[in-house]
């Protein structure tokens, strides 16, 4: 009998361990365009604040993940948001920025994560916790959706007030993506300093002298 009941205590032990077991979704805005930085988030959900209408970043309309984030920020366990600026990513390149940026996110929690699911098929080498790959994670992943959400609002935000900053790009229109628009811009006024020039479109202005 005194067994037993050391046996059930030890997995009582096993099962609070488990309960509290913090995992994080983590997810990128911005690896694609020539200008602003790449914004990482990583967000550990609350299972008693449910929140609904989670979905991958991409799929939701712009209102729907403004009225999200906020929801996100109050209900969430703990999240953080962390900026690689263009000129980090065109030293070590926008691969790298990105899973540097997913490291220090992943860093910025309090509680810490005991474990990272990540959008895509690849782990940063230096990942401060357990980590698993997900494919179309900020679909199927809650967590991972809301990392997604907050990337992508703060980092649309950042490009708004860019836009302020260096009028007649449209960075508040395209958000520094190569649209026609864009492209057309770059060419009549050159780089800001906020593009990346290790992009191919930026580099051949940057390479023929054509500066703002």
């Amino acid at each position: 009998m005194a067994e037993a009941k050391v046996n059930r205590r030890t997995a009582n032990a096993a099962a609070t361990v488990l309960e509290t077991r913090f995992i994080a979704g983590v997810d990128e805005a911005g690896r694609g365009p020539l200008a602003g930085p790449v914004a990482v988030a990583a967000v550990i959900l609350d299972p008693a604040r449910p929140i609904e209408g989670l979905n991958d970043s991409k799929k939701l309309t712009e209102q729907k993940r403004e009225a999200l984030y906020p929801l996100i920020v109050e209900r969430a366990l703990a999240h953080s948001i962390v900026m690689v600026m263009s000129d980090e990513i065109d030293r070590i390149n926008i691969y790298q920025a990105t899973m540097t940026g997913m490291c220090r996110a992943l860093l910025g929690l309090t509680p810490a994560a005991h474990e990272a699911w990540i959008d895509g098929n690849a782990l940063p080498r230096d990942l401060p916790c357990a980590g698993r790959a997900i494919i179309g994670g900020d679909a199927l992943e809650p967590a991972i959706s809301a990392a997604s959400i907050l990337a992508k609002v703060t980092r649309d935000r950042w490009m708004v007030e860019l836009d302020r900053e260096h009028p007649g790009y449209g960075f508040a229109e395209h958000k520094g993506y190569g649209t026609p628009a864009h492209l057309s811009a770059l060419k009549r006024l050159g780089p800001c300093p906020h593009h990346r020039r290790s992009f191919a479109p930026v580099k051949i202005l940057v390479d023929q002298g054509v500066l703002f």
